[in-house]
């Protein structure tokens, strides 16, 4: 068997016993032409736009699905930040142009569009107030729209202001959602050093350095590298960083081989590739898993943060080989309630609201997907945020927090929110308050590192 047909060989097997798939192929739209002072001739020009550069994506990513055999799983939109597009018309409240957005998704066929968020790292304009204001009752009347807000950067500090009213946001969201376990704050992300590619939602937005179009991919095989993983069992650690980097490398190519196919079908730019290990509620796809195969009893346990450094670090080095176009996010996502071995390390009590902090230190985004009981007071969101942004500041990286307090449940219950977005425990947080500490706002400033003109 020649090399080449090897390698076939390989990928097939990947695809059918080892759930690799390309999360999702999503396309950036930038919106800056469509800003009007008038909102309904904006929004028209919007929908318009939106539905007629998107019209294909779907189709297109169906016909490759079905001649290469890549499952692919979602197809997406990211727009311009609607802060920016909408504060033109001056209105008081901006949930027709989240209307407009989520009939375009409706229309094209995509699950989720990107990019109702606002960048508020170092102050607020009128129109950013009005967006996130506008948030809890966007997400709780539309289907398809998602949710983000940047509140610190490692140039500007942490926005604490900012970080106290979407501790706020956040329980208006779960109160509203409240029927269907809160779900709207699946939908919403806080952000600290957002990046402007990023194919992965809920936090997916199209950054203004963006070009007009362009198409980002995101790729996931958290089973594959497990597989990949049980063949080196025993062996030191860097045998295994060695084969989670040559696991990788194979997983990108078959991104990028997707990537420049849509790219060339929709005749749009092809941007990034996100290589990030994004696992579901389905056994055999789980992040956690990888670092108990990697010599973990359970994920949470001491070593749970080395194993995880290890593991992201050896997965960018793999897909930076395989492709000149990785970006975005890109490492290992540790979504509690879309992992099955993270929700089992949560159940027998391995995995802590701390220790899953420790670990966003070194893995790609941060608290995400995390129930916590429906009481949990605003200021203490507030500081868990704040938490999440000193880390992403100080260490020059992406950190992000989706936390659900799912409303009249309590520690020992579950949230469904059904499909990828899972199941999870409710978990608990610290009795002790934070409120004085949040009640002082203002900025919290930049570290000195930060200075490098």
């Amino acid at each position: 068997m020649t090399l080449y047909s090897k390698n076939i060989f390989e990928t097939i097997h990947m695809i059918e016993k080892e759930k690799l798939d390309i999360r999702t192929i999503t396309m950036g739209i930038s919106l800056l032409d469509c800003i009007d002072s008038d909102g309904a001739k904006a929004r028209l020009k919007i929908y318009d736009k939106i539905t007629k550069l998107a019209a294909n994506l779907v189709k297109v990513g169906d016909e490759i699905e079905t001649e290469y055999g890549i499952p692919i799983i979602n197809k997406r939109i990211a727009v311009t930040p609607i802060s920016l597009v909408a504060s033109a018309s001056k209105e008081d409240h901006y949930g027709e142009y989240a209307r407009t957005l989520d009939e375009a998704a409706k229309q094209v066929g995509v699950n989720f569009i990107g990019g109702f968020s606002a960048m508020v790292q170092k102050g607020f304009t009128k129109g950013d107030r009005v967006l996130i204001e506008s948030i809890p009752q966007v997400l709780n009347e539309t289907e398809r729209v998602c949710s983000s807000v940047n509140v610190a950067t490692s140039q500007a500090g942490i926005n604490m202001d900012a970080v106290k009213l979407m501790g706020k946001i956040i329980k208006d969201t779960a109160y509203l959602t409240r029927d269907r376990d809160s779900l709207g704050c699946a939908k919403l992300v806080v952000f600290a050093n957002a990046v402007e590619d990023n194919p992965f939602m809920a936090g997916a937005f199209q950054g203004i350095g963006e070009p007009e179009v362009v198409i980002n991919v995101g790729v996931s095989g958290p089973g594959v590298v497990k597989k990949a993983l049980e063949k080196v069992k025993g062996q030191p650690l860097h045998v295994v960083a060695e084969n989670i980097k040559k696991t990788a490398f194979k997983i990108t190519r078959a991104g990028q081989l997707v990537g420049n196919e849509v790219s060339r079908r929709l005749k749009v730019p092809f941007g990034i590739l996100d290589l990030s290990l994004a696992p579901t509620p389905e056994i055999g796809d789980s992040v956690a898993r990888i670092l108990e195969e990697i010599g973990l009893e359970v994920c949470g346990t001491h070593g749970t943060t080395a194993a995880l450094a290890l593991l992201n670090d050896a997965v960018k080095k793999g897909g930076i080989m395989a492709s000149s176009s990785v970006g975005g996010l890109s490492g290992a996502f540790i979504p509690v309630s879309e992992d099955e071995g993270m929700i089992n390390a949560v159940k027998c009590g391995a995995l802590t609201f701390d220790k899953l902090e420790a670990m966003t230190s070194v893995c790609s985004v941060g608290l995400d997907m995390i129930a916590v009981p429906g009481d949990t007071k605003e200021s203490t969101i507030a500081a868990i945020i704040a938490d999440e942004a000193a880390i992403g500041v100080i260490n020059h990286k992406t950190t992000a927090v989706r936390i659900i307090p799912v409303y009249g449940k309590k520690v020992g219950e579950r949230a469904e929110f059904g499909g990828l977005l899972g199941y999870a425990p409710i978990m608990p947080v610290h009795e002790f308050s934070s409120e004085e500490f949040i009640s002082r706002g203002g900025r919290i400033p930049a570290p000195i590192h930060s200075f490098k003109n």
